[in-house]
């Protein structure tokens, strides 16, 4: 990295004040800054730590006091975090993958390779894979039979796109994420005690045990465009038709994304996120950390699930919903204010069984 104050605003649509020609060639916070640092000081509460550091320049916000903070410049834009996007992109060094194909990789003779792809060492491309122009295929990483990756994808080291999978443009794969497994569905000869259990609600009748019958995956995944997939994050095949994830939906580590689901766009899916088959995810959904959906239920636009947070019926569109099982937010928070009052309600309920007994044996 090695930018100008103005080249730095310029990308950031931002307001550049000071020496504006003065050079940063890397980003610190504030306290560890050295001369050649830009200093990240996004609000004022970190405005003190500058004076900690060595830093001549910072990022700040709209309307901070430079100045006075002892800085020869600064960046002032709009909406600092959202600033913090395009600025370290500028400044990402990358992986340091190489251009080319590696010596070690196994690219199939049929395998159609786009202008500009690097392919790391150890990774296979299987037959009549497709993969788009300025990817980069990770080392170790797989890519099956008849897969299709859009213009620059990027797949970092130990991920596996299987068969038959089809992504869009400018896709990011963390480490060890696995697309096109298998989904997880097995069938018993006659009715299990699971499926009375769910018609009961809590009676398996008379099932009995029984061996479990394997249902074939044949649906792949299909991937818009944007998307990006954490690490030891999996997306299972459609059983039939395929799994499906909107355009620039962001899928956290080690999230579940069962068969057949349909996943919409621009969806936040955090940490630990599990869900089940079948279920279909509107747009503009948040699902914090360790959300689980119970399968078949559908989840509508703008719906955001508390952390642990565990969805067993459908959701309407624009809910904020918490607990388990998921309600929506003030009802579940005013359960929680009343449970902790059950204890003073006790102890007045005694008293006043108490105060009654009294009055009862002196009449």
């Amino acid at each position: 990295m090695r930018y100008s104050i103005a080249q730095i605003a310029d990308a950031l649509d931002a307001q550049a004040v000071g020496d504006t020609d003065l050079v940063v060639t890397g980003l610190a916070e504030p306290a560890q800054a050295s001369a050649s640092d830009l200093a990240l000081a996004s609000n004022a509460k970190y405005a003190d730590a500058i004076a900690e550091g060595a830093a001549q320049a910072a990022l700040l916000w709209d309307g901070a006091p430079w100045e006075s903070l002892g800085l020869r410049a600064a960046i002032l834009p709009r909406r600092p975090r959202f600033a913090m996007s395009r600025l370290t992109a500028m400044a990402d060094p990358g992986q340091g993958f190489g251009a080319g194909i590696h010596p070690s990789a196994s690219v199939d003779p049929s395998a159609v390779l786009g202008d500009n792809v690097s392919i790391g060492a150890g990774a296979v491309i299987g037959p009549e894979a497709v993969i788009g122009a300025d990817a980069v295929i990770g080392p170790l990483s797989f890519v099956g039979w008849r897969a299709r990756l859009g213009p620059n994808a990027h797949l970092r080291e130990h991920v596996s796109i299987g068969a038959g999978v089809q992504i869009g443009a400018d896709f990011i794969a963390q480490p060890g994420a696995r697309i096109g497994g298998d989904g997880f569905s097995f069938v018993t000869p006659e009715k299990s005690g699971v499926e009375a259990v769910r018609e009961s609600l809590g009676d398996q009748g008379h099932a009995t045990g029984q061996p479990w019958a394997r249902i074939a995956s044949l649906g792949a995944v299909v991937i818009g465009d944007e998307v990006e997939i954490g690490s030891n994050s999996v997306i299972d095949n459609g059983t039939i038709r395929p799994t499906t994830v909107g355009n620039r939906t962001k899928i956290d580590n080690l999230v579940h994304i069962g068969h057949n689901c349909v996943i919409g766009e621009d969806n936040l899916l955090c940490g630990c996120v599990g869900i089940a088959g079948s279920v279909t995810v509107g747009n503009f959904v948040v699902m914090a950390g360790q959300v689980g959906v119970s399968d078949n239920v559908t989840i509508g636009n703008n719906v955001v699930l508390a952390a642990a947070s565990k969805v067993l019926s459908s959701v309407r569109d624009g809910k904020v919903m918490m607990g388990y099982p998921a309600i929506e937010m003030k009802t579940n928070l005013e359960v929680f204010r009343n449970v902790r009052r059950i204890g003073r309600l006790m102890r007045d309920m005694a008293d006043l069984k108490k105060a009654v007994s009294k009055s009862d044996g002196s009449d």
